[in-house]
């Protein structure tokens, strides 16, 4: 698959032929579905239990007589009524995470760009900017119609420049190639890649 490439402010920079076998392959909704539903559950702290009756270590003696204190008749001290006994009825341990294979996992990813590929995926040579100004950084992206939610992934690492100028855009995030992810790509409406990012993609399949 060629695409054409351009540079930050919306030049023209030449071809890209992208590998078919990860930015070509047909999406199944129910693939996507299961990629990101195992992403976000594993995202869920585990729910901390309380200490219950059983789980405190309070004396289970009789601590008064049984009559002439006045009060009431008190056995375990691990009781629900005294202060650091057990809670009842106390919240149980809940583990969210889940287990996806990672063939699975790894196809998600590929048509979730694949997805993009289709409709929403500008290739860009780099993020290297002549004025890493957050408002000259706006004007490129509004002139060249990067609308709505942008996402851009570049190689090992992302551009300095680029990350400061584009930390206080709303809607514009940046992360290196390893940590693309199938959400984070549906959840934005256009994907830009540098030629370093697509590169670093294609390898994490192939190699």
């Amino acid at each position: 698959m060629k695409v054409k490439v351009q540079k930050i402010d919306g030049k023209a920079s030449g071809d890209i032929e992208l590998n078919d076998d990860v930015f070509g392959v047909e999406p199944r909704a129910d693939i996507l579905h299961r990629v990101v539903t195992w992403q976000l559950e594993n995202r869920r702290g585990t729910a901390r239990p309380t200490r219950e009756r059983s789980d405190v270590a309070r004396t289970g003696a009789k601590f008064g007589r049984q009559k002439g204190s006045g009060g009431a008749r008190h056995g375990d001290r691990g009781a629900p009524i005294f202060i650091g006994g057990g809670k009842a009825h106390g919240a149980r341990k809940r583990d969210f995470n889940q287990s996806l294979n990672k063939k699975v996992r790894a196809l998600g990813l590929k048509m979730a760009l694949s997805t993009k590929a289709k409709d929403g995926l500008v290739v860009v040579d780099s993020l290297a900017l002549k004025d890493a100004k957050t408002q000259a950084l706006k004007g490129h992206l509004d002139k060249h119609g990067f609308a709505g939610k942008v996402l851009v992934i570049d190689g090992e690492a992302v551009d300095a420049g680029f990350a400061q100028a584009a930390g206080n855009l709303k809607g514009v995030n940046v992360m290196p190639a390893a940590g693309a992810n199938v959400y984070d790509i549906l959840n934005h409406d256009t994907l830009v890649l540098t030629k370093d990012a697509v590169a670093k993609l294609e390898a994490r399949f192939n190699g």
